[in-house]
């Protein structure tokens, strides 16, 4: 009887994309490149939501080129925690690392994650905002401040201790992306709270390691225009999980 476990790919990459036609391309040659010196199995798994752009054109063209490479078009706009979701919950890796299209955090950081996989941790994830990150680019000013009072927030009010939500470069075991992403429901922004939250939840041991990050612009998200509605997530979050889940004390 086959193995099932032994035979999955040992680590699925998993992109959201929308409208990242400009640099698509650019971003999945150099996560190839660097997948292809690994010792380990690998797929990539391209999630594109809705783009109105040639972003599936040019995701299709790639997957058609590399076997390895697994594509799937959602039919409309539903938003990153959407697309998230449906690729983590898709592919099929005994660990599944998620990153976002622009590679602000490069993919070369998942080199240092492991360790913290050996070392028995469920989920580790990049943080811009502890001992030891390096931004190399930095956002502009009201982004930042923007973003740290933020992230202060979401401290208070959903995952004590993390000091770094939103960076999206996070690395799941299979045990713990199934656990938690099965029972995310939040298509926006507020995605990466409602993991952690539940995965904390769940008792998941979570690692918040320090990347090099480097701001690229056309970035998706703007804390002014979508911060309120990711703290009404948060609120919906706790309300929706407080019945189904013993949260942890």
């Amino acid at each position: 009887m086959e193995n099932h476990e032994s035979s999955r790919p040992h680590l699925s990459v998993v992109i959201p994309a929308y409208n990242e036609e400009s640099r698509i391309a650019e971003s999945l040659d150099t996560i190839i490149k660097y997948l292809e010196k690994q010792p380990y199995t690998f797929e990539v798994f391209i999630v594109d939501d809705g783009s109105s752009d040639n972003t599936a054109d040019i995701c299709s063209e790639y997957s058609s080129q590399h076997s390895f490479i697994k594509f799937m078009k959602l039919p409309v706009n539903q938003g990153k925690g959407c697309a998230v979701r449906t690729g983590m919950l898709h592919a099929s890796g005994n660990y599944l690392l998620m990153s976002d299209a622009d590679l602000a955090t490069p993919i070369e950081e998942l080199d240092g994650f492991w360790q913290w996989i050996d070392e028995g941790f469920d989920i580790v994830i990049a943080s811009r905002a502890i001992d030891n990150a390096v931004l190399v680019e930095h956002q502009p000013f009201h982004r930042e401040f923007g973003g740290r009072v933020f992230n202060l927030i979401v401290q208070a009010s959903a995952v004590p201790g993390i000091k770094d939500t939103q960076c999206g470069f996070k690395l799941f075991t299979r045990k713990s992306s199934d656990a938690v992403f099965s029972l995310c429901t939040s298509n926006g922004f507020g995605f990466d709270i409602e993991a952690l939250f539940l995965a904390r939840a769940l008792k998941f041991r979570i690692k918040e390691a320090p990347v090099h990050w480097c701001h690229k612009e056309g970035s998706k998200v703007k804390v002014l225009r979508d911060g309120p509605s990711v703290m009404l997530d948060i609120l919906r979050i706790r309300l929706r999980h407080a019945g189904n889940i013993r949260l942890r004390d």
